[in-house]
């Protein structure tokens, strides 16, 4: 099957605990989607193989991933599964252009036009740009190979200068490894151009909740501040960051918080790190199931949390804060790493599952 113009490429190992412990299967990806990490499953004692992605079946993935109507900027691709999000994740504000279908923000006396792909969810409200600029690029030079526990493939996309929206010309090379005990993705960006420019790397993968049971499920954030934003149907930075300890947003008892009703679409950082790792957990206690999400680049500053009121958590680990271009900040670092030529920064995530209560946990 192909999707955007490329086959669907999936890494596959056998299951070997027998059961007895949980462990990665598979991995999907969409080469000719930016590399989509269009579904993940794994083997969960007491309930057998299961998906890990919110997505569709491969078989209605091209109705929904058509380049066409509500995909035409390729925004379907961050509305399931797992997209990368390069050379910057999240809202950018900036203004609108005259026609209205660019937002223009500045950086380091550089203008950038970027795709005004996202309306506000409030009647009337502005319109941003949105999760970067590979939503429908394809990836090149593919090289799978089978390890001793599993498969790895590398690939790259020569993005230039994301279609003539940023400053620089810019390689993005991928490394996605599955094993039984993780799902390990590396991704490192190199200015080939002759311009120094802004870069930032993120994910946007929605983990579902295996019992559909979202008040029980358990998050752990560790991060001790988090960003103020406007309202929930923008999601706009005032430029405010404030303590999350004393408030509904700290998650970062060890076993994790209770979603309960409790809508989020946050971006917390001041990231607490464990041997290197900064780690995102979601425990679903009545499937006995728990995932971390180790962000293992110290360059990851900040993850966006999105889980509205239904069977899902969206981790989102990026370098920046939310429009890190923004006069919000007034000048303070908003995570986005500057790229001289030939200069490179390396964005690395791991996905690992573990059992709630057991050794360790």
């Amino acid at each position: 099957m192909q999707i955007g113009g490329e086959n669907v490429l999936t890494l596959a190992r056998k299951a070997t605990a027998n059961g007895s412990k949980p462990e990665f299967l598979s991995v999907t990806l969409l080469p000719g989607r930016g590399m989509n990490m269009f579904q993940v499953t794994a083997a969960i004692p007491g309930k057998g193989e299961i998906p890990l992605l919110r997505s569709p079946s491969l078989a209605d993935a091209p109705k929904v991933l058509s380049g066409t109507g509500r995909d035409q900027s390729g925004n379907a691709s961050f509305s399931l599964g797992g997209a990368f999000l390069i050379p910057y994740p999240n809202r950018i504000l900036g203004e609108a252009s005259s026609d209205g279908k660019s937002v223009i923000t500045h950086w380091r006396g550089h203008t950038l036009a970027l795709p005004a792909n996202f309306p506000s969810k409030n009647p009337g409200g502005p319109v941003v740009a949105i999760h970067g600029l590979i939503t429908q690029a394809k990836v090149e030079d593919l090289q799978t190979q089978t390890t001793a526990d599993g498969q790895t493939v590398t690939g790259v996309i020569h993005a230039g200068d994301f279609g003539g929206h940023w400053i620089s010309d810019t390689d993005l090379n991928f490394t996605i490894a599955l094993t039984g005990d993780g799902v390990e993705t590396t991704i490192t960006a190199k200015n080939v151009g002759k311009e120094p420019e802004p870069m930032s790397i993120g994910w946007h993968p929605y983990f579902v909740i295996p019992s559909g049971h979202r008040a029980q499920a358990r998050v752990h954030i560790p991060a001790t501040m988090m960003a103020i934003v406007n309202n929930y149907g923008d999601a706009f930075p005032t430029g405010q960051l404030k303590p999350v300890k004393g408030t509904d947003y700290d998650y970062t008892a060890a076993d994790g918080v209770a979603l309960d009703d409790h809508f989020l679409d946050d971006n917390f950082s001041h990231l607490q790190r464990t041997n290197g790792a900064a780690d995102v957990k979601l425990i679903d206690p009545e499937s006995n199931y728990g995932l971390t999400v180790a962000a293992l680049s110290p360059e990851i500053k900040t993850v966006q949390v999105y889980s509205p009121k239904t069977s899902f958590v969206a981790v989102e680990p990026q370098f920046n804060y939310v429009d890190p271009f923004g006069k919000v900040w007034k000048g303070m670092d908003t995570g986005m790493v500057t790229l001289r030529p030939g200069q490179s920064v390396t964005w690395k995530v791991r996905l690992e599952l573990f059992t709630p209560g057991g050794p360790g946990q």
